[in-house]
């Protein structure tokens, strides 16, 4: 059995560890441990890392740990390094990049106990060859992974190569897209569930629609790319192919149930070109229009899942002049509005940098949820929408201007 360490972004922890318990009940090997703070502790055999690589959304890697021990200088960590059999994962042929990231650690220089694994690495090969494998940081065969603490030093192999966020259906995006496994964090926070409507009024190149898309048909978010395991010594490629042949879609729906719109029609046609890349083979309505004007697209309520931009798409298309402050406290007083109006008993959920934004909806969140999107913090503010609460704002007396 292995031990794994499935990264993900901060905050996503809980989500993930639930996520993962649902694929463990596929597996009659994989197990899954302790939350900590970037991620969820798993084990299993080599099948549950194919298995979670291929139906995780919201891990952003899967790393197969290969030893931990305490350290005290760089040469500890060298000496680790080249104790494990890394011929029997892979040879000198392949490809390496080293990454390392570190909490509290004592040592000066994280770019010197980078270069000491990458030669403790290179050594051993060299040591048994006579030769050894060269570096590639953009498109590596391998990634060895390094974590430093105050005291403990751990070393991965990745199975997975690309992050998992890269589901390799995107060509398109715009300006700063949503990565896959934070929209698919978000609606599990939100707790959508397929069948459930979905709006997105501000989808931008569609990432929180295309994820909700993929769970209706029963796509697996791996389904459409190659992995790093599929390089390993001794790779089963039978089994791992039998692996992604089990998968059966679901039954495509019957009536729309995913929504969506834009102020940009670049946007618009840009989420169309990306629905069709990931395979969605049934409607999602979209709409080029304004977010202080969209109508609930189903008479049944739902959930608003959106991601806010900023600058001029939040504003009145065009107009330049406005101030960008200006534009936003206009906009979100308009947005307010309308959320108030037409969608009573809608669960409304913003995910943003702007902590500000409840006080310029005038509208007090149910629940506000940290999160980080890359190194920025956000929060998921929640708002219920409840039946007649407009009318009821309208008949409180307004004082004279």
């Amino acid at each position: 059995m292995a031990s794994y360490f499935c990264p993900c972004p901060r905050g996503m922890e809980a989500a993930l560890a639930e996520e993962l318990r649902e694929i463990a009940q596929t597996s009659t090997t994989m197990k899954v441990h302790n939350e900590v703070p970037g991620g969820v502790h798993a084990s299993g055999e080599i099948a549950d890392a194919w298995r979670i690589n291929l139906h995780s959304r919201i891990a952003s890697r899967v790393l197969l740990r290969m030893a931990q021990r305490g350290y005290t200088n760089e040469n500890d960590i060298y000496d680790l390094t080249l104790e494990q059999p890394w011929e029997d994962w892979f040879s000198f042929h392949h490809t390496i990049r080293v990454d390392i990231t570190a909490v509290k650690s004592p040592l000066k220089s994280l770019e010197f106990t980078t270069l000491k694994i990458k030669d403790a690495i290179c050594d051993r090969f060299r040591d048994q060859y006579g030769k050894r494998p060269s570096v590639n940081t953009r498109e590596p065969d391998m990634r060895i992974v390094g974590f430093l603490d105050q005291r403990n030093f751990t070393l991965y192999l990745d199975t997975s190569g690309e992050a998992l966020f890269k589901r390799g259906w995107r060509e398109e995006t715009g300006d700063a897209p949503l990565r896959e496994n934070l929209a698919a964090g978000l609606l599990r926070v939100a707790g959508w569930k397929p069948g459930v409507p979905l709006f997105d009024p501000m989808c931008g190149s569609g990432t929180i629609l295309i994820e909700a898309a993929q769970m209706v048909q029963g796509i697996p978010p791996g389904a459409r790319r190659r992995f790093a395991f599929e390089k390993f010594a001794g790779h089963d490629a039978q089994a791992w192919t039998a692996m992604r042949t089990d998968v059966k879609p679901n039954p495509l729906p019957s009536e729309p149930t995913i929504f969506g719109s834009d102020i940009s029609g670049d946007m618009v046609a840009m989420t169309r070109h990306n629905l069709r890349a990931a395979g969605i083979m049934f409607e999602v309505p979209l709409k080029q229009i304004e977010a202080q004007e969209v109508k609930a697209p189903t008479e049944q309520p739902g959930i608003l899942l959106t991601n806010p931009p900023y600058g001029e798409r939040i504003g009145v298309r065009g107009d330049s002049t406005i101030p960008q402050d200006e534009m936003a406290t206009g906009f979100y007083a308009a947005f307010s509005k309308t959320l108030k109006q037409r969608f009573a008993g809608w669960t409304v959920y913003l995910f943003t940098a702007d902590l500000q934004v409840p006080k310029l909806l005038r509208l007090k969140e149910s629940r506000k949820t940290p999160f980080f999107n890359g190194a920025l913090e956000c929060r998921l503010f929640k708002f219920d929408m409840v039946a007649g609460f407009n009318r009821r704002e309208e008949a409180i007396p307004k004082p004279n201007p």
